[in-house]
């Protein structure tokens, strides 16, 4: 009996590369379940939907919008290390304009200081995608020069103070909720189906991959490799300046120093757990949305068990190396040895993983 590359059954759905992270998501919200009363159950207050579950993906918003961004980028080979310091930049631009605002409360005054913060943003990426894919700086290099510049313009945007604001609209991004919905996860489902039209239904999907599979051999067949390269670390710049949005308007304040520290690295996770090659060539949008939501849902968890402060990024690390190490076939072929199954022939195991 022979068994075809493209069959479906457990051994397909083993070496899917979504498996391993979705059950280790679920066994962090079972794990939830013995330490947190009614874990599962979601309610309406006053017209707002509440509970746990709701408040994972409401926290989890910003790292997911600034991970999209990420995948994308990782996609065409690079990386973006920037992104924590345009979170901070974009949410102490947007409150220094508000904070200034004779009346904090005017619709059109926080639109305009929004849209300010974004348009910097957009800026910002640009700067990067220039430096990568222009002048020839690596990735890695280019993006930490903004993320140390930029912590330093966060800074002095805001004058090394936190600055608060009053502002209920601004409010509304972060903290707010729509529909029953918190505003923020309204926002990171319009940026996700925006994104996945764009790489789906359109041209641009296709250009980034073959852009990060090979950028030579896409330049020399007509793409404009350089164009893909500053587009997508232009989008990706702009997710961190919504997620700055969201993260000082659900405070209503402003902190150039702390305001996104280490997101780049969250998000640089999510990504690889979500199935993203840091090689570039191919990404999974679905995959990445599920990686943040385990980092979102590890952070949950660690609260709810009690681990110590001290300890927490150990623990934390701890279970993301599981989940990278699950993830990885050469490790699960090492220490399981599962043996091959009777007329499968190596050729075709490794078609049936590549097509999982």
């Amino acid at each position: 009996m022979t068994v075809s590359p493209t069959s479906s059954g457990p051994l397909t759905l083993l070496r899917h590369r979504l498996f391993w992270p979705v059950v280790i998501l679920v066994a962090l919200l079972l794990l939830n379940v013995v330490f947190t009363d009614h874990f599962f159950s979601i309610e309406v207050k006053e017209g707002h939907l509440y509970g746990s579950l709701i408040d994972i993906v409401r926290f989890g918003a910003p790292l997911i919008l600034v991970a999209l961004g990420m995948t994308l980028v990782i996609a065409t080979s690079g990386i973006d290390l920037s992104v924590g310091s345009v979170v901070a930049i974009s949410g102490a631009l947007a409150c220094l304009q508000i904070s200034d605002l004779g009346d904090q409360d005017s619709v059109g005054g926080v639109l305009g200081a929004a849209g300010v913060a974004l348009l910097l943003s957009l800026v910002l990426g640009a700067w990067n995608g220039v430096l990568v894919a222009a002048v020839g700086i690596q990735p890695i290099i280019a993006t930490l020069i903004l993320m140390v510049a930029g912590r330093g313009l966060a800074q002095l945007i805001t004058g090394g103070q936190i600055i608060t604001v009053n502002s209920s609209p601004y409010k509304l991004i972060g903290g707010g909720y729509w529909l029953t919905l918190p505003f923020g996860i309204i926002i990171v489902l319009v940026v996700l189906a925006l994104t996945a039209f764009l790489t789906r239904r359109l041209a641009l999907g296709l250009l980034i991959r073959s852009v990060g599979g090979n950028a030579e051999a896409s330049r020399l067949a007509g793409i404009g490799a350089r164009g893909v390269v500053i587009t997508v670390y232009t989008f990706c710049a702009l997710c961190a300046g919504i997620a700055g949005l969201m993260i000082s308007s659900n405070v209503s304040s402003a902190d150039g120093n702390n305001a996104g520290l280490w997101i780049e690295l969250d998000a640089i996770l999510a990504v690889v757990i979500g199935g993203t090659p840091l090689s570039g060539g191919r990404f999974s949008l679905g995959g990445t949305v599920l990686g943040a939501l385990i980092i979102q849902t590890l952070t949950t968890t660690i609260y709810s068990i009690g681990v110590p402060p001290e300890t927490t990024l150990l623990f934390k690390a701890l279970v993301v190396t599981v989940v990278c190490l699950l993830q990885s076939p050469a490790f699960r072929a090492k220490v399981v040895r599962r043996r091959r199954p009777a007329g499968v022939s190596p050729v075709a195991e490794e078609k049936v993983r590549v097509h999982a």
